[in-house]
């Protein structure tokens, strides 16, 4: 589920060729001054996805010149896939053989890849730091009580609304699905709709709803998400199709902020990283709230998304690889608020880094930040695209179809554990 969907191009490339696949690299990698011949003693391999900011790769390089000039035995060789949409496939084909890269990022982490022996524990890195990280940040990359990556960046998604829209009306941000819907009503006028959650009227909500009715898509090795409350939460979803509440079909989708900036919308599900372009737009007038609880004694929820830096297990040189991970996101965290704010906006995931962050201390972005702490949601390591499709199927035919809730879920549901009870082997 990808988080950051622009993506530029990039500059100064030529070709790599690992296990087969043809990936960009930095033209220039890192290299250190080793102690034999003025030479590194080992280089390391590190995998980047293109990020959509401008920045961002030279940070990256810069950071592996850094760690070498502070380690000369060890330099850092810089990869940056060329084409995002195909990160995850030439990933893939290169940790089938012994030749893939020493360390690498993904976006969704999966438990196939510790299935497969691809992934190496990384709890003795993490050492006293476990415990500030953002709790949801933990349990995301833990399989069977091991640690198998390092989160590295935190994108958390948020209900931003117009302060003075709802003011005007009389509304407070909403904190219940009633609530919520109630506003997204009053708050449609010929000029404005109430509520934007994407193009196609679902985007995040089948999740939301779910989750914030105390719902969960799997628990263990069992799809759960046709749970009584899972029928319950996502047959509301309808609630807000009936009302024609929400915008639909804007030109730009959920996770661009144009809806809101241009008053299209009063509300909008969008992410952190679009917080910078509204404010710009908006100025102080807007504000930021979890997804609310469904019911009382529901939750607010907010899902998190971001980027997992991972180390492969048949890596030569295994333990200084560990070693790099551990000094850049667990140890730097000049180097981590670095990351997070100057080339995007993203909420580092130790919570004491995030802290410390100036660009996080004020206003709506505080309170996204401690949104994230307090609310955040990720989706299970053993959810995959096709459990997803087969959700946004039933949860369409609900809102569409007037579909009975329990019937298409279920029938959704057996479909889905099909694909888990296949993934699990």
């Amino acid at each position: 589920m990808n988080t950051h969907p622009t993506r530029r191009g990039f500059l100064g490339m030529s070709m790599l060729f690992v296990a087969g696949t043809a990936v960009a690299c930095s033209s220039d990698p890192q290299g250190g001054s080793g102690s034999a011949g003025g030479k590194a003693k080992v280089t390391l391999t590190q995998w980047y996805h293109q990020y959509g900011e401008a920045g961002t790769q030279e940070a990256a390089k810069r950071y592996a010149a850094e760690y070498t000039k502070e380690n000369p035995d060890v330099a850092v060789q810089v990869v940056w896939a060329a084409d995002t949409s195909q990160y995850e496939a030439k990933l893939n084909a290169a940790m089938l053989g012994d030749d893939g890269p020493d360390i690498f990022e993904i976006g969704d982490f999966r438990y196939d890849m510790v299935k497969k022996g691809q992934l190496a524990p990384l709890d003795d890195i993490y050492g006293d730091a476990k415990s500030d990280f953002n709790p949801a940040d933990i349990e995301y990359v833990t399989v069977d009580g091991k640690l198998y990556g390092v989160k590295m960046i935190d994108d958390v998604m948020t209900l931003y609304y117009r302060k003075s829209v709802l003011q005007k009306a009389g509304i407070e941000p909403p904190q219940t699905f009633d609530a919520l819907a109630q506003a997204a009503k009053s708050l449609t006028t010929k000029d404005m709709k109430g509520l934007f959650v994407g193009n196609d009227g679902l985007g995040d909500a089948p999740y939301l709803l779910l989750w914030s009715n105390g719902g969960e898509l799997i628990e263990g090795e069992k799809v759960t998400y046709a749970s009584a409350a899972g029928a319950e939460a996502i047959g509301g979803l309808r609630r807000l199709h009936q009302d024609k509440s929400l915008l639909l079909g804007f030109t730009t989708d959920w996770y661009d902020p144009g809806a809101i900036s241009q008053n299209a919308t009063a509300m909008q599900w969008c992410g952190l990283w679009a917080l910078p372009g509204i404010k710009k737009a908006l100025g102080d007038d807007f504000g930021v709230v979890p997804w609310p609880a469904f019911k009382a004694g529901g939750k607010p929820v907010a899902r998190l998304g971001g980027w997992t830096e991972l180390v492969n297990a048949k890596s030569k040189q295994l333990d200084e690889a560990k070693k790099f991970v551990q000094w850049l996101w667990i140890k730097k965290a000049a180097l981590q608020t670095d990351w997070a704010v100057k080339y995007g906006f993203h909420v580092p995931p130790q919570r004491s880094v995030a802290a410390a962050t100036e660009a996080l201390s004020s206003g709506p972005a505080k309170d996204a930040v401690a949104i994230s702490q307090q609310y955040s949601k990720t989706f299970p390591i053993t959810w995959s695209q096709s459990m997803g499709v087969d959700l946004v199927a039933a949860t369409t035919k609900v809102v569409r179809e007037n579909a009975d809730p329990a019937k298409v879920l279920g029938d959704a549901a057996e479909k889905s554990q099909a694909a888990l009870t296949k993934s699990l082997g």
